[in-house]
């Protein structure tokens, strides 16, 4: 395949030491490549060295001349807000009028209609903040596009079209995300960042972790072989020089020099063991002997209290051992619930449509954060979580908290509105592992989490002793941590027996509009051509056969079903049949 990127040695130095350390890839055209790291690796500083906005320390970056690159940046710039969807997107092409036609046809391709279009772009959801940061960058027919953590904020519905989106894109990426379920179902090849290194696996991302797992099983092996071999010479070079002193014997003397020199060798030479995250996310819990932890019966739910219903909720409770996920399209209202519950918590109020029991700890993760106090330092924030613990309520306790969680000493006098938005949120977990509730209330937990985080975080409460209502739209989170599932659907809150069916309850009236329109000019126009018809069949046929030969776990189901529609679509245009 035509290579369209390459770099060699690349390097960053940053004032806290090497970010990337004389790291080299090559990205090929139709390279579908999953980009994966802890929060801080350097993923979205890597797509800003490829894309121009960001300068390297020294190496090179090559780019082949039939390379279209198009960055497609994790936020709207800030002069969009005020324009309408229309105007945002015809911006990129407003002095090329020969453009302006593919503005139309792709207002309807990214599922917008007419009315949505003249709506102003701050007033717009974060899925419809995707699409339109996506129809930018297509207006300039890329076949290169570096995603940054497109999948931020989705909900399942405006998660699944940009899962479809890039399963019909037939141009090379690199994703960034902390979806693994995204990334297994839509890229063929992991570069993972750790360590200041890339590793490179032709492989999905679940493969690819778990093969990188493997070999960090047989570099730690080889390093404490070698450490043994070396520690076995330290002893022999030691003893060697004493006797060449005590006795004045030069060729002890040499010897042992000469030993001294293969020591250091091997130890230049040893085998590098990753240090592994500084921080493992945990949960303490308990259980409540009660038939009911919280229950809802007749309530209303709104943004505040003169705003118009978002939804009713008929009769449903929550007991220690039940983990809910709370599922529905953004803006409905979920948020608003976990917020009622809250408020009618803290303020300690009596009501009959929200009731709940009164020797329960509740805990509540608020995914704006601001349960932290900007002004408090890192310590002090901890206070609030660390009281309910006797064995954390000390300063020395919290402070050696923060230094586990990756909070240097030197950071520990730092105010809470200094940090970074993953920071932030590590702090909050770090509040709520020191605490022990009996109910958590989570309202978008892995919004900052990387991919480690989430999963630590999934194990976290699928151990859980308590009660926790969670809101996420993270189906591997979901299906790992909840055994219940509530469904704001049509004005209601229900409940589900299991995830497929509330997926499926939100797809009737979701999904299915959201399902992107065939991307005719990017299929098909391309395509006219009969011989270049012929060589992307044989490429589909190959690709399929492939990923059929893998192990059935690492198979993509996803991506097998599209490659047999464009399969089955090129086949009648070319008037083959079977």
């Amino acid at each position: 395949m035509t290579t369209l990127i390459s770099t060699q040695a690349l390097q960053l130095d940053t004032h806290d030491g090497f970010l990337f350390n004389e790291i080299a890839f090559t990205l090929r055209q139709g390279d579908r490549i999953g980009l994966i790291g802890h929060n801080g690796c350097g993923k979205s500083t890597l797509l800003g060295l490829l894309s121009g906005t960001r300068e390297a320390t020294s190496g090179t970056i090559h780019y082949a001349r039939a390379c279209r690159l198009q960055h497609v940046e994790q936020h709207l710039p800030a002069e969009l807000a005020s324009l309408s969807l229309y105007d945002a997107l015809l911006a990129p092409v407003l002095d090329q009028p020969e453009l302006h036609w593919r503005v139309d046809s792709l207002l309807a391709e990214l599922g917008f209609d007419a009315e949505t279009a003249q709506v102003p772009v701050h007033s717009l959801s974060g899925g419809q903040h995707t699409r339109l940061l996506l129809g930018r960058a297509l207006l300039q027919e890329p076949n290169v596009l570096l995603l940054d953590e497109p999948s931020n904020h989705l909900d399942l519905p405006s998660l699944l079209w940009l899962e479809q989106f890039l399963l019909a894109w037939r141009g090379a990426f690199i994703l960034v995300s902390h979806d693994q379920r995204l990334l297994d179902n839509v890229a063929t090849r992991s570069w993972i960042l750790r360590d200041s290194r890339l590793y490179d696996f032709d492989l999905p991302c679940g493969p690819a972790l778990a093969a990188l797992a493997e070999a960090d099983m047989a570099a730690a092996a080889r390093h404490a072989a070698e450490q043994k071999e070396i520690d076995r010479l330290a002893v022999s070079s030691t003893r060697l020089a004493l006797w060449g002193k005590v006795y004045d014997n030069v060729g002890m003397a040499r010897k042992a020099k000469s030993m001294q020199r293969r020591i250091d060798k091997l130890q230049d030479e040893q085998s590098f063991v990753s240090e592994g995250a500084p921080w493992r996310l945990s949960l303490r819990g308990k259980a409540l002997a009660a038939d009911q932890l919280l229950a809802l019966d007749g309530l209303d739910v709104r943004a505040v209290p003169a705003s118009p219903l978002l939804f009713h909720v008929g009769q449903l409770w929550l007991k220690s051992g039940d983990r809910i996920a709370l599922l529905g399209a953004n803006g409905s209202g979920k948020s608003s619930l976990l917020r009622l519950c809250w408020q009618a918590i803290q303020a300690q109020e009596e009501r009959s449509d929200l009731r709940y029991h009164h020797a329960a700890n509740i805990g509540y993760y608020d995914q704006s954060l601001k349960q932290l106090s900007d002004d408090a330092d890192l310590s002090d924030a901890l206070y609030p979580f660390a009281v309910q613990n006797e064995a954390a309520r000390s300063q020395v306790a919290r402070k050696q908290a923060l230094i586990s969680a990756g909070f240097p000493y030197t950071r520990h006098g730092q105010t809470v509105a200094t940090l970074s938005g993953g920071e932030r949120a590590r702090l909050l977990f770090l509040g709520l592992s020191l605490a022990s509730y009996h109910l958590l209330l989570l309202d978008e937990p892995s919004n900052h989490l990387d991919m480690q985080g989430k999963a630590e975080l999934g194990q976290a409460l699928r151990g859980f002793a308590g009660g926790c209502l969670l809101v996420s739209h993270d189906r591997d989170l979901i299906e790992t941590a909840c055994n219940r599932f509530w469904v704001v659907a049509d004005g209601q809150l229900e409940e589900w027996p299991d995830a497929a069916s509330a997926y499926a309850r939100l797809s009737v009236e979701d999904w299915q509009a959201l399902t992107p329109v065939p991307r005719v000019e990017h299929a098909f126009a391309v395509l006219a051509d009969v011989d270049v018809q012929l060589e992307r069949l044989c490429e589909l046929e190959q690709l399929l056969a492939e990923d059929l030969a893998r192990k059935p776990r690492h198979q993509k189901p996803a991506s097998q079903q599209a490659w047999l529609a464009e399969l089955e679509r090129l086949s009648q245009v070319l008037g083959i049949t079977s």
